[in-house]
């Protein structure tokens, strides 16, 4: 099921991303965080995504055509960044269901997105409000703190269906 506008709003209400000179959205599914990103992001800002599902990325590509999607997985992230000349980003927002992840791949992930995000970078990325009390949800927010310096926890957003919050990394 898609992310609510209420969500969407919260997870790029960051100045990170309205300050961002190269923004990576991660998993952006069917778009529901892509036009909130488009809307806040600077107007010279690079914006490309990664997106691991060939028929969301068509459509996405149809729906916003001036945005670089790429049909890939999050952990090959910098080689479209390196496309663009950067070997880096200031934010990355994130819509990937890390708590389905096994342990080796939530590790892989991390692991590209902290090789990725410039000092002082953040992703955004969001759980359900029953994640963190399922095995692979409690993992992934044991660990965010050896890979980011600061892991803060918004608000409920509890008109998502199902409710979810937002994770804000910085590294």
């Amino acid at each position: 099921m898609p992310s609510s506008r209420r969500l969407a709003r919260l997870i790029t209400d960051t100045p990170h991303l309205r300050q961002a000179s190269a923004v990576v959205e991660i998993g952006p599914g069917t778009g529901a965080f892509t036009t909130s990103i488009l809307e806040q992001k600077r107007p010279d800002a690079l914006f490309l995504a990664v997106e691991l599902n060939g028929t969301f990325v068509q459509m996405l590509k149809h729906r916003h055509p001036g945005v670089e999607f790429y049909h890939d997985s999050a952990a090959h992230v910098q080689t479209y960044l390196r496309k663009h000349g950067r070997e880096t980003c200031d934010c990355i927002i994130c819509g990937m269901p890390w708590g389905i992840f096994d342990e080796t791949l939530q590790r892989s992930l991390l692991a590209a997105i902290c090789d990725v995000l410039e000092p002082g970078g953040e992703i955004s990325t969001f759980a359900y409000l029953g994640g963190p009390w399922l095995k692979p949800g409690r993992r992934f927010k044991r660990m965010l703190p050896e890979y980011f310096s600061k892991v803060t926890v918004s608000r409920m957003i509890w008109m998502n269906m199902p409710p979810a919050f937002v994770y804000r990394c910085v590294k």
